[in-house]
């Protein structure tokens, strides 16, 4: 009698800019927290005390990893809403306008649109430059409250100068707070040293092997900022709700893992991220060219962003996702290829080049077996596809 066998498919995920796996520090702290502490941490008594020892304790591990007063640290939902914190929180609180990069995230970008703020085209790089900010932020017709520029692009990885574009923002617009939305960052540099003199920083679990659902936006003391859920007195009275012990827990064990590995994650991953690079080249020739690199602007370890001669994204990444390979063409908050990456766009990129874009984003996970396995299905499956008119 025959048998059936289990053919579970092997999965190469290179997609760690949108998500990584939860790092096991991160599971074991969740863990004992959900098991040791269940009472509202706002609560008066005794396991509503010991839940806000908890909570405070990765407060302070949490801003350990930016080395940051732990009373900077608000906890919220994630990225997005840190981001929204940030831009339409302040402008609540002080009127006037918006700046941003016309690269940022759209949890930037749509705040500020929303609110008639002002953007700064990317150069052809993909960094914001000093001189286009400060051109802006010259030409505002209105008082400019806060401006925003992340530290790493979550499309590109290119790694924007921080401290200088802080600089500029003091002299052109001194009113001004400085948000960067440094989702992306912490696994890839020196976050603390980078983002020293912003205001405002967003940073998410998820990124760096926490948990979906965490996040922080740090806020400097002294900045005007009003809360955009309200209902409850927490977090300082910058965002209402009941504290999430167990999530804040593995969000801080996955900070201080990140942060501890940050430097040998780096060497591993930007040595395999060279090697997928070059390996497409070898096989595609000119069909692929990386979207920076090449000694252009400083770039994250952990992202490989390329375009692809006559070749749809969308087609491309239905091949690589029925081979088991998971990427994508920009962020992962787009809504598909269709939509050629506004990212792109502000860098001067053809609408039409920039629908063979490709981003494959290495994480804590990530190891030579997934890079060979990359270099086995994307060749084949790029050159399938130009046979046949590109998608």
């Amino acid at each position: 009698m025959a048998t059936s066998v289990d053919t579970e498919e092997v999965e190469v995920y290179l997609d760690h800019a949108a998500s990584t796996p939860l790092r096991s520090e991160a599971q074991t702290a969740w863990l004992d927290a959900s098991a040791h502490h269940h009472a509202n941490p706002t609560g008066a008594h005794r396991a509503a005390r010991a839940a806000r020892r908890a909570l405070d304790d990765s407060r302070d591990e949490i801003a350990a990893a930016l080395d940051r007063p732990p009373a900077e640290v608000v906890f919220t939902s994630g990225g997005s809403e840190a981001d929204n914190l940030a831009i339409r929180g302040v402008l609540h609180a002080l009127g006037g306008i918006a700046v941003c990069s016309a690269g940022e995230h759209h949890a930037v970008l749509e705040p500020v649109e929303h609110a008639g703020g002002l953007t700064v085209e990317l150069e052809a790089d993909g960094t914001v430059s000093p001189d286009r900010l400060a051109a802006v932020l010259d030409a505002a017709d209105q008082p400019v409250s806060v401006v925003s520029i992340m530290a790493i692009n979550n499309e590109t990885g290119v790694v924007n100068d921080i401290p200088a574009l802080v600089e500029v923002t003091r002299r052109h617009a001194p009113g001004a707070w400085f948000h960067t939305d440094a989702v992306q960052a912490l696994a890839w540099i020196d976050l603390a040293a980078h983002v020293e003199e912003a205001d405002l920083i967003s940073i998410t679990g998820h990124k760096f092997g926490g948990p979906v659902g965490t996040g922080a936006l740090f806020v400097r003391h002294g900045v005007e900022l009003d809360a955009q859920i309200l209902g409850g007195g927490q977090e300082r009275g910058r965002r209402a709700g009941t504290p999430d012990v167990a999530g804040a827990a593995a969000f801080a064990a996955a900070a201080t893992a990140a942060v501890a590995a940050r430097g040998t994650d780096v060497e591993r991953l930007g040595a395999l991220r060279d090697r997928l690079v070059a390996g497409l080249r070898d096989r595609l020739g000119e069909v692929v060219t990386p979207t920076v690199l090449d000694g252009g602007a400083p770039v994250a370890a952990g992202i490989a962003h390329v375009v692809l001669a006559d070749v749809e994204a969308e087609a491309l990444l239905f091949l690589l996702d029925a081979a088991g390979l998971r990427a994508s063409a920009a962020s992962s908050c787009s809504s598909g290829a269709q939509d050629p990456s506004h990212v792109l766009a502000a860098m001067g990129v053809d609408r039409l080049v920039a629908q063979g874009s490709l981003r494959l984003s290495l994480g804590h996970t990530t190891t030579e077996a997934d890079i060979e396995a990359a270099l086995e299905h994307i060749p084949p499956a790029v050159e399938r596809l130009r046979a046949h008119g590109g998608g």
